[in-house]
């Protein structure tokens, strides 16, 4: 039987899907949340009316991030005809990959690792760290801009946990998240960033461990993402007692010219 598509509305039907591995599509279950889940358009391939592949397209970043999950067969038809930002972030399997290039062309491709806390083995390192408010924001932006590639978001300071690290009445490194889904119970540990004049002193480690503290504290499973190759970053999240827990890739891509139109008729048909 052909496969359908059907852009999905109920919480519950995609949280059942997500759940299939919890970990790896921690970032999607937060993104459930009632102040983020206004921004995510939500798609599933079907076979025999059974979801086989699940795509979150999140707009409250730029690039948009698309999310996959589930079979590669079933992305091709998502990608085709309904799900078509001009460029986007994939967070997928490498198996994913080869159908996002039919589609967009990939201008960059980085191999990720996402690791999760073990509670029982956590070992925080204290430091004069400080807990982030509105007061900092300017300062936590101006901080960021050091970073390029740091992908934030004033919600995500306004619904997270952010510490931050001093000198000179200068914020010189923090560590933030994600995102927070106390209605999920996650916390997903992002945002580290220490200014280049200020690594190598263990700051980034000590506002990661608070970060992380505070999570504990709410009795939230706590994840992360960790560039594969990044040895300073992965041995610092290692020390904290972070574990690997899957591989998968990050890739920003273009949508190839004469593949943008004719979203809306098709999936009228389909549902």
């Amino acid at each position: 039987m052909a496969l359908s598509i059907e852009r999905l509305e109920s919480k519950t039907d995609i949280l059942r899907f997500l759940n299939q591995d919890r970990l790896y599509a921690a970032y999607a279950i937060g993104d459930l949340e009632p102040s983020l889940f206004r921004q995510c358009d939500w798609y599933a391939a079907l076979r025999d009316r059974m979801p086989t592949t699940l795509c979150l397209r999140f707009r409250g970043l730029r690039p948009n991030r698309v999310f996959v999950m589930g079979s590669a067969e079933g992305l091709v038809p998502i990608l085709r005809h309904v799900l078509k930002p001009d460029r986007a972030y994939f967070a997928c399997q490498r198996e994913h990959l080869s159908v996002v290039s039919r589609f967009y062309t990939v201008e960059k491709v980085q191999d990720m690792l996402r690791m999760v806390l073990d509670p029982d083995v956590f070992s925080p390192v204290d430091g004069p760290v400080v807990r982030l408010g509105q007061r900092h924001l300017r300062q936590l932006q101006e901080l960021y801009g050091w970073g390029g590639n740091v992908a934030f978001a004033s919600y995500q300071f306004d619904q997270g946990v952010f510490y931050g690290l001093e000198q000179s009445q200068k914020l010189v490194s923090t560590a933030g998240t994600h995102l927070v889904s106390r209605v999920h119970g996650l916390g997903i540990v992002g945002n580290v960033f220490t200014h280049p004049d200020y690594r190598g002193q263990g700051y980034a480690t000590m506002c990661t461990s608070a970060v992380v503290e505070e999570l504990l504290s709410q009795s939230l499973d706590v994840v992360l993402n960790a560039e594969l190759g990044n040895r300073p970053a992965e041995s610092m999240y290692r020390r904290l007692g972070f574990q690997a827990y899957c591989a998968f890739v990050e890739a920003l891509a273009s949508r190839k010219s004469g593949l943008r139109k004719g979203a809306a008729v098709w999936l009228k048909t389909m549902m």
